[in-house]
């Protein structure tokens, strides 16, 4: 089933989350229908379009750390662009893995400075090895990203309902 997009009351993407949830703030008159879908939800007491896009109609506070991106295996994938940082071709998540730059073994961190996405035949190739001892060489130096594009948002551009465009 559909998902539904948060604005906050200036219109500022707050998150994604599921129909049911928006259903029941649309219930507690915490928000407005700003975008439907064209399916109807059927209760015995309620007939409604499906929400595409919501607002608050009151401000929520929200915390403005944009120098901390969360260090995540979806948000390594995200800084890199799905992108194997030895071989430079792109891949699908499930074809990627991350890897260690100096290895663990070698005293490498788990940060955002060391990890770098790779795909499953350059991690077998490099193995516990630095790149330069296993002849491979980095596309991009990893580091701490500023922020991420979406990084709430975990959808493709070309799977974002045309609904939610205007907002994101």
């Amino acid at each position: 089933m559909e998902r539904s997009l948060l604005l906050n009351t200036s219109y500022e993407p707050l998150r994604v989350i599921t129909w049911q949830k928006a259903v029941v703030l649309l219930v507690k008159e915490k928000v407005e229908v700003i975008a439907s879908y064209d399916r109807m939800i059927r209760g015995v007491s309620l007939t409604l379009e499906l929400p595409a896009v919501l607002r608050l109609l009151r401000r929520a506070r929200v915390a403005r750390r944009l120098h901390q991106v969360p260090f995540s295996r979806a948000n390594i994938y995200l800084r890199d662009r799905y992108q194997c940082q030895y071989c430079g071709n792109r891949f699908s998540a499930a074809e990627l893995t991350f890897d260690h730059v100096t290895p663990a073994s070698l005293g490498g961190r788990k940060d955002w400075e060391n990890i770098v996405t790779c795909c499953i035949q350059c991690n077998r190739k490099k193995g516990g090895k630095t790149p330069q001892e296993a002849g491979l060489k980095l596309v991009r130096k990893p580091g701490r990203p500023s922020y991420l594009a979406a990084h709430a948002i975990t959808y493709g551009i070309a799977e974002v309902p045309s609904s939610w465009r205007d907002f994101l």
